[in-house]
C-alpha cells in the first residue's frame, strides 16, 4: 500500500525531482567531449576549415566537399578515465577503461566536370559519432569534520513539511531513524546522528552509457571557391549512474531516549534516456590554394528526456530504538518521472587553415558557447524556474581553442594537436578549464587508410557526495587517455 501511495504522490507532483536536479545534469549534455575518427582526434578536432573527414562535418558541414571520392570509415576507441579525489585531505584514485565503436559513416561525392554550372559539386553524407562516452568510476573517502549526510534527509523532511503529499525521501529517513520531529516543534525535523563531527564518509559511483549523434549532411560548392553545407542531427542518449554513500561515527549517544544512528548506507540508481534534434550550418571559403577560412553555426540541441530512480537506505547499530530495530532498511520502488525537456546552448566556430606545399597543414578553430542559455522545461515551467535562474547566473559564455597540424612523408601522415576549453562556470572553482593534447599517425595504402591517435586531457572539478543538505565537496582531477583506430576506404 505504501508503494502505491508513493507512486501516486510522484504522479501528482514533479516538484521532488525538479528540486534535486542540478546544473551538473544539464552540463552532462551541454558539454561535449572530443570524439571522432583517429585523424580528427590526432589534430585535436581543429577541422573547421580543413574538411575531408567524416567527424569534421560535425564542426563545419561544408567539410564534406573536400573528399575527392566516395569515402567510408569506421572507428574504435579505447576510453580511459582516471579520477584522483581529495576529500578533507584524504586522497583516493579510481581508473576505468572501455572499448567502444566510436564512429561509422560514409559520404558520396557528385562532381560536374562539364562546366555548365558554377555549382559544380555536391556531397551527401551519413555519419554516426559517439559524442560522449559516459563510462566512468569514482571513489571518494575521508573524515568530514562537521557535516553528516543525515542533513540531506533533514533538508528533504523540512522542505516537504507543508506540502499536501508526503515525500518518500522523508519516509525513508524517518523509518530508518535518521530523522525525528524536534521536541520543540513537531513540524521541524532534526537529525538523529549524534553531533560532534568526525564522520567517516566514502562514496563510490559507476556510470555507463553514451550520447550519440546521427548526422545527415548535404553540401555544395560554387566555382570551387565557396563551400556551403547543412547537417540535420538526431541525438540519442542512454545514461545510468549507480552510487553508494556510506557514513560511520562513534560519537557519544544522543541525550535522553533520542535514537542514535551509527552507520548509514544510501544507494541510488538513476537512469536517463531520451532523444533530441539539432542542425548545423557551415561555410568554407578558399582564398587561394594555400589558405582557407571557415565559419559554422551549431543550433541548440532540443532534448526530450526521461528519468527512472531507485533508492535504498540502510542504518546499522541504532541505539535507543525498539528491540529488533538496531538495523533498519527502506527500499523504494522504481520511480518513472514525467518526460521533461532540455535545451543546450548553440555554438559558433571560426576557423582558418594554411596548407603548405601540399605536404602539410596547420589549422586553428575558435569556438564560442554561452552555457547560461541552458534551460530545462516541462508542462509546469515553475518546476525549473529556480534551477534555470541559477544556471543563468552561474554559467557563462565559454571559448574553446583548437590547434592542429599534419605533415605527410610519402604514404605516412604525422599529426599533433592542442585543445583548451574554458570552464562553463563564472568561477573555475566548481569546474576548471580543460587542457588537452593529441598526436597521431596514418598510413595510406592507396584505396584505403589506417589511422591511429592518442589524446590526453585533464580538468579539475568539485564533486558533491549528495545533492542537497550537505555542501561539502571533494576535489576531483579527471584525466582522460584515449587511443583511437580508424580504417577508411575510397570506393
Amino acid at each position: 500500500m505504501k508503494k502505491i501511495f508513493l507512486i501516486a504522490a510522484l504522479n501528482i507532483s514533479f516538484l521532488s525531482i525538479a528540486q534535486e536536479m542540478t546544473t551538473a545534469d544539464a552540463l552532462r549534455y551541454a558539454v561535449e567531449n572530443m570524439n571522432g575518427t583517429a585523424r580528427f582526434r590526432g589534430m585535436s578536432g581543429a577541422f573547421g576549415a580543413v574538411g575531408g573527414d567524416l567527424s569534421a562535418i560535425s564542426i563545419n558541414p561544408a567539410g564534406s566537399l573536400f573528399f575527392n571520392n566516395n569515402f567510408a570509415s569506421v572507428t574504435v576507441s579505447s576510453f580511459n578515465n582516471s579520477n584522483n579525489a581529495n576529500y578533507f585531505g584524504t586522497k583516493s584514485k579510481e581508473n576505468f577503461s572501455t572499448l567502444d565503436l566510436n564512429q561509422v559513416g560514409a559520404v558520396l561525392v557528385f562532381s560536374d566536370a562539364s562546366g555548365k554550372s558554377d555549382w559544380n559539386k555536391i556531397s551527401v553524407a551519413l555519419n554516426y559519432d559517439n559524442t560522449n562516452n559516459f563510462d566512468n568510476r569514482m571513489f571518494i573517502a575521508g573524515r568530514n569534520p562537521s557535516n553528516s549526510i543525515s542533513q540531506y534527509f533533514v533538508d528533504q523532511a523540512n522542505f516537504i513539511a507543508n506540502t499536501p503529499f508526503n515525500d518518500y525521501q522523508y519516509e525513508m529517513g524517518y523509518d530508518t531513524y535518521i530523522i525525528n520531529p524536534s521536541e520543540d516543534d513537531p513540524n521541524v525535523f532534526v537529525s538523529n546522528v549524534s553531533p560532534g563531527g568526525n564522520y567517516y564518509q566514502d562514496y563510490f559511483s559507476t556510470s555507463n552509457g553514451y550520447n550519440g549523434k546521427l548526422t545527415a549532411n548535404v553540401a555544395t560548392s560554387y566555382k570551387d571557391k565557396l563551400f556551403l553545407g547543412i547537417n540535420l542531427n538526431a541525438h540519442f542518449t542512454d545514461y545510468v549512474t549507480t552510487s553508494r554513500l556510506y557514513e560511520y561515527n562513534s560519537n557519544p549517544e544522543n541525550p535522553n531516549t533520542q535514537p542514535t544512528v551509527r552507520e548509514i548506507v544510501f544507494d541510488n540508481q538513476l537512469s536517463t534516456y531520451g532523444s533530441g534534434f539539432s542542425f548545423n550550418l557551415g561555410a568554407i571559403y578558399k582564398i587561394n590554394e594555400s589558405l582557407r577560412i571557415g565559419a559554422a553555426y551549431e543550433s541548440p540541441t532540443w532534448y526530450r528526456l526521461n528519468d527512472e530512480l531507485v533508492q535504498d537506505l540502510y542504518t546499522y547499530g541504532n541505539v535507543n530504538v525498539p528491540s529488533g530495530d538496531e538495523n533498519r532498511s527502506y527500499a523504494s520502488p522504481i520511480f518513472v518521472f514525467p518526460t521533461y525537456k532540455l535545451r543546450t546552448p548553440s555554438k559558433i566556430t571560426a576557423s582558418a587553415t594554411y596548407i603548405f606545399n601540399k605536404k602539410g597543414l596547420i589549422s586553428i578553430d575558435l569556438a564560442e558557447k554561452d552555457y547560461s542559455n541552458t534551460e530545462f522545461k516541462n508542462t509546469n515551467q515553475n518546476d525549473f524556474r529556480d534551477l534555470n535562474s541559477q544556471m543563468s547566473l552561474n554559467l557563462k559564455k565559454a571559448f574553446e581553442l583548437r590547434i592542429g597540424g599534419e605533415y605527410k612523408i610519402k604514404q605516412w601522415s604525422l599529426r599533433g594537436g592542442y585543445r583548451f576549453e574554458e570552464s562553463p562556470y563564472e568561477t573555475g572553482d566548481i569546474i576548471g578549464d580543460l587542457t588537452g593534447y593529441s598526436a597521431g599517425v596514418g598510413y595510406n595504402f592507396g584505396e584505403s587508410k589506417l589511422d591511429l591517435s592518442y589524446a590526453n586531457s585533464h580538468r579539475n572539478y568539485n564533486q558533491n557526495l549528495i545533492s542537497s543538505g550537505m555542501t561539502d565537496t571533494a576535489r576531483i582531477r579527471n584525466v582522460q587517455n584515449n587511443v583511437t583506430l580508424t580504417y577508411s576506404i575510397n570506393f
